[in-house]
């Protein structure tokens, strides 16, 4: 990655670039410079943002690194940014500057946030700008790679299991993806719910599913499809699919009565981490058949979930769930995998790692 100065074209657009002459101190973020694989990340150098009305500007401790970013670099996440655009949905970390109008949050404040506030994303930088309104105080004493874990897949696995399959105590649980972000996330989360947790995976995150209470089946060499039918009862009352395409039409056929799956990813229109157009059709027409089985009798259901969006539609739950997770962090009663910790300057590795598969947990960028 190269450093340089960049025309105004290019700043972020929560950049506010203070106009006045003179020196002026830099900051650095990633910038996708155009739709493409991790090759179109770059490192630039620019002016420190000034916050507007509103806005707090967050000088950034800890930045997560999940398949959404994937997404968007490839151009194929629904509703996300036009390049040149800077990755990254979830941060952490302290306000060193408060713009006009803003109340309840201070210099000084340690600080979370979900950076996905089009036309902002920018999680990928030393610095941010983001609504007052958007930020959640965090508790002092805390990792900050911890609690950045919390913000998008912490957040996503509650909001899933309570907010929209209501889960009850008692019931079986089944996670696509389980050694993942959210994956581990939902297991974890399971136990404090008291679910039967079973958990697809590769080999690899099968110790990673067991040691965290679960069940692994190993997508590779096993029909989750046939195991899980076969278990006393039939089947399983919630799957979590965070994957989509032909395995949703499949994860309906686990379903017991009553049952619920949630669709909430588009893994699968990836391959390598890149974007698959024959991966592609095959996700939108999977999702299309399984949310059509909603007409079928019997009482399973098929739900959906993207967390920006429910977070629009409820900021205050958004916030609210996100206090119930610190609270966990705090008391130990979870405690996020963290894959890596890799510098800022090493985006493009961190594309690369999770596009391959097999990542443990979450990946953190630190600037």
């Amino acid at each position: 990655m190269e450093s340089g100065e960049v025309p105004a074209s290019t700043r972020h657009p929560a950049g506010h670039a203070d106009a006045t002459a003179g020196p002026v101190r830099t900051y650095r973020r990633v910038v996708a410079a155009r739709v493409g694989g991790p090759e179109v990340l770059e490192l630039i150098e620019e002016r420190v943002p000034e916050p507007l009305i509103g806005e707090v500007r967050v000088r950034v401790e800890a930045a997560g690194v999940g398949f959404p970013d994937l997404l968007m670099r490839e151009g194929t996440y629904p509703g996300g940014p036009r390049p040149p655009f800077t990755p990254g949905c979830d941060v952490v970390g302290v306000v060193d500057a408060v713009g006009p109008g803003v109340a309840g949050v201070r210099r000084g404040d340690r600080v979370a946030a979900l950076t996905y506030h089009p036309p902002v994303f920018g999680g990928y930088a030393e610095v941010v700008c983001l609504p007052a309104e958007s930020v959640v105080a965090v508790p002092a004493g805390l990792d900050p790679a911890a609690v950045v874990s919390l913000v998008l897949n912490y957040v996503t696995a509650y909001q899933l299991l309570r907010r929209r399959a209501r889960v009850r105590r008692g019931e079986r649980l089944l996670v696509h993806g389980a050694a993942g972000g959210v994956g581990t996330a939902a297991m974890q989360l399971g136990r404090l719910f008291g679910l039967e947790r079973y958990g697809t995976c590769s080999a690899a995150g099968a110790r990673v599913v067991a040691d965290l209470g679960g069940t692994p089946i190993d997508f590779r060499t096993e029909d989750f499809v046939r195991r899980l039918r076969a278990l006393p009862g039939g089947g399983v009352d919630v799957v979590l699919d965070g994957i989509g395409g032909p395995v949703s039409v499949r994860s309906y056929r686990v379903l017991r009565r009553g049952g619920r799956l949630v669709l909430f990813g588009h893994r699968s229109t990836l391959v390598d981490g890149r974007r698959s157009a024959r991966r592609l059709a095959a996700f939108y027409a999977g999702g299309a058949t399984a949310v059509l089985a909603n007409l079928l009798p019997g009482g399973r259901r098929v739900l959906t979930y993207r967390i920006a969006i429910l977070r629009d539609r409820h900021p205050d739950w958004f916030r609210a769930d996100l206090g119930v997770l610190l609270d966990l962090l705090a008391q130990g009663e979870i405690a996020p995998l963290i894959a890596e910790r890799i510098p800022l300057a090493e985006a493009r590795r961190a594309h690369e790692r999770l596009g391959e598969g097999g990542v443990t947990g979450k990946l953190i960028l630190i600037p």
